[in-house]
Order: C-alpha cells, then structure tokens, then sequence
C-alpha cells in the first residue's frame, strides 16, 4: 500500500537549523499611498551590507520629477538639481540587447559559482528525483538556464540551499505550464481537471483513509505533479505556515489565469485589451517574487504582507515583469503553431493597429507598470520603515531586475522583432 502522508523530504545535513523566526509585528493599517504623510527622519540603525543590484529601490525611481520617491529619504532638503544620465546597461554581444525603450535597470552578472551550483543541483533534481522531463527535451532544459534565472533574481538569498527553494518551485511551474498549457502536450480541453488535481500536491487533499491512498499514488502519476509534491516538500522546510499558505494562494491564482487563457483560446476568443491584462494578473510570475523572503531567510509577517498597499505592489511588479515575458518571447511564439495571445498581438487586433505599433504599444504599458511599481514601493516603504518591509520591498525590486536580465540574455529561446 502507497504512503498516506507527504513526509517532508530529508534536510541536506550540510546547511545549519534554520533559525527561528521573529515574532509578527502589529502595526497599525497603512493609509492610503494617496495621504501619506511627509516620510519621517531616517533613524539610526544597522546599514545592510552595499548590494548594487538592490540599491536602486533603494534610491527610488530615477528621472525628472522622481526625487521625492525615495526609501531612504535625505536628513536635509536637496537642491534641485538635474540628475546625471544614468549608467548604459553592460551588454556582451552574445547576451543579446534590451528591447529599445524598455525601461528596465541594470545588475551585475550573477555569482558564476552560485550559478554552476545550482544549475548542478536542479539538473539532478529533475531527472533523478522527479523525472521532470524525457531525455529529448535535455537541450530546452539546459538552455531555460534556470540556475542563471534564480541566481540572478535573489542576490540576497544566503545559501545556496535557499535559492534552491526558489529554483524547484520554478521548475514545478514550468513543467505544469509545458505539460498542461503549453509546448509539450498541453491542451485547453480538460485543463481544469487536470490543474486541480496538480494543486492538491500543494494544498493537500484531506479525505478519508478509504480513499486517502489513491489520492497519494495519483500524486506520482505525471511529471508536473511530481515536481510540485517534491518542490513543495523542500520549500515547507524552510517557509513558515504563513508563507506557505501564501504561495498555495498566488499559485491558485495561476492557475485561475491559465484557465482564462485556456477558455479563449477553446473560443477563439481575442480578449479586450483590459480583459487581457485582467487575465494577465493571474496568469503571471506573481507566485516567484512573493516568496522572496523565504528564498532571503526571513519572513514578512502576515499582516504586513497583507497590506493592501503591500498586494498593490505584489501585482504591480508581478504585471510589469509578465508583459517583459511577452515582449521577449513576442517573435518566439510568432513562430510556434497556433494563435498565442500576448499583450502586441491584442492590442494589434483589438485597436487596429499595425504589428511594430502594437509592439511600442506594449512597450508602453511595461514602463507605465514599471514607474507605478517603483512609485508605490517607495511610498509603503516610507509609511512603514518596519525593517523586514524594507527587505521585502528590496527582494521584489532585485526579482523584477533579474528577470529583465535573464530575458534579456537568454538568446537561446528569446530574439527580437525587426521594429527599430
């Protein structure tokens, strides 16, 4: 007879306990970012280690009008002044370019050693633990290069151990997507069936001992769920219950996104530009940035991360750094069977508009996603100086830069359209 339980998996013996978490900090409700108050005095305390890739939230938005946006306000008033052109973005030939206009910031290159680890740890994770793909899909595998992606999204994260949290889980969505969805067999019809019983490898199923053992047996029966069950057992011992019950929340939200998409696509239905960017805040890279703080070894409390102001920016940057997704893979998906809907391809149909205007179009609404999620970070960062708020707001800005930088680089599956 199969397992009733999902035990968690062994720890690796070489990282340390993990520490103990602080309690919840009752705060009173933040208001509006609308009223906010004048930001107080910075008050002495323990500066962080320097981070280039995260100084930017630090600092605010940059650019005309942007110099009251900042996290760490001046002590005295500054002069106005114009602010120097920022620094060109570093480019090696062969990591591709940034699509012109985007607006996006620069990181260094992340950590080769971390890297090359973690690429050799979820590599064995996925073909010897979870079997998360055939041998022929081994080239796509290599050339997602997700060690890169993760590396590169969670500068702070202090093991390598905790970026493998992150690493796993981003694997587990993929193989849903690809299998479910998408390139490997993927097919609207019966996908709710089929992402539901997905899901119960996250938010288990709690049923009878009669029926108990087929659910459990199920939970091995194909590869997305697989990855999920394993993904999440690794994550669980190193996430409160808090956290955990965060991430099952963004992933049904996921999960209502592709089925959206997937009810579209069964009607050949173009949505409305709104509706699309509606269906894009669900089905989106939403559940990725929000567990930065388990990946960074800490927790936002709760209540904190409950915050209406906190959900604002969650979604604001989750929105901004989907249509990069779309903008990158815009000619990638040009040239697969089928309609993919994206937010070019909409707005091309939906307003009547050319191919590379829909595009700039596009580009449009990135930046306009990206100077409110930079403005509203800096707001909620300033009426709430709690220090795991401020960590928080740091990790989702360095998530929403690593993931411009691994599109960018990842000329492996991503080039762009001849608009310029």
């Amino acid at each position: 007879m199969p397992d009733t339980g999902l035990p968690p998996l062994p720890p690796d013996p070489a990282q340390p306990p993990k520490p103990a978490l602080p309690p919840t900090l009752a705060l009173p409700p933040t208001p509006a970012l609308s009223s906010l108050p004048s930001p107080p005095a910075p008050q002495p305390a323990p500066a962080p280690p320097p981070d280039p890739g995260l100084e930017r939230i630090l600092r605010g938005p940059s650019g005309l009008g942007t110099a009251g946006l900042r996290l760490r306000p001046p002590a005295e008033p500054e002069a106005p002044a114009e602010e120097p052109a920022a620094a060109p973005e570093p480019e090696a030939p062969d990591e591709g370019k940034a699509i012109p206009g985007l607006y996006h910031h620069a990181v260094p290159p992340p950590d080769p050693e971390r890297v090359a680890e973690v690429s050799h740890r979820i590599k064995a994770w996925a073909v010897d633990e979870v079997q998360a793909f055939p041998p022929e899909w081994e080239d796509q595998f290599d050339g997602f290069s997700v060690g890169r992606y993760m590396v590169a999204c969670h500068p702070d994260a202090p093991t390598v151990e905790h970026l493998m949290i992150a690493t796993r889980l981003m694997v587990a969505e993929n193989a849903v997507d690809d299998c479910y969805c998408e390139d490997h067999g993927g097919s609207p019809v019966g996908l709710g069936s089929r992402l539901l019983l997905a899901h119960t490898a996250l938010d288990p199923l709690h049923t009878t001992k009669e029926y108990e053992p087929r659910w459990t047996e199920s939970l091995q029966s194909d590869a997305p769920r697989r990855a999920y069950r394993s993904a999440m057992a690794y994550f669980l011992q190193q996430a409160s219950d808090s956290q955990a019950d965060r991430y099952r929340h963004d992933m049904a939200r996921l999960h209502l996104g592709y089925l959206a998409e997937a009810a579209w696509s069964q009607t050949d239905h173009v949505p409305e530009v709104w509706e699309y960017l509606a269906m894009r805040q669900f089905n989106n890279f939403r559940p990725c940035p929000t567990i930065t703080d388990t990946v960074g070894g800490y927790e936002l409390p709760a209540d904190l991360h409950a915050q209406a102001a906190m959900q604002r920016v969650i979604a604001l940057a989750g929105n901004a750094t989907t249509i990069v997704n779309d903008l990158y893979s815009y000619t990638k998906e040009l040239d697969s069977p089928g309609r993919h809907l994206n937010l070019p391809v909409v707005i091309a149909e939906r307003e009547d508009v050319s191919d590379r205007d829909a595009y700039l179009k596009a580009v449009e609404v990135h930046n306009d996603l990206m100077h409110d999620f930079e403005a509203e970070a800096a707001a909620l960062a300033a009426a709430c100086p709690v220090p795991s708020v401020q960590r928080f707001l740091r990790g989702v800005a360095a998530w929403v830069d690593g993931n411009h930088y691994w599109h960018r680089t990842n000329t492996y599956r991503y080039s762009l359209p001849d608009f310029w």
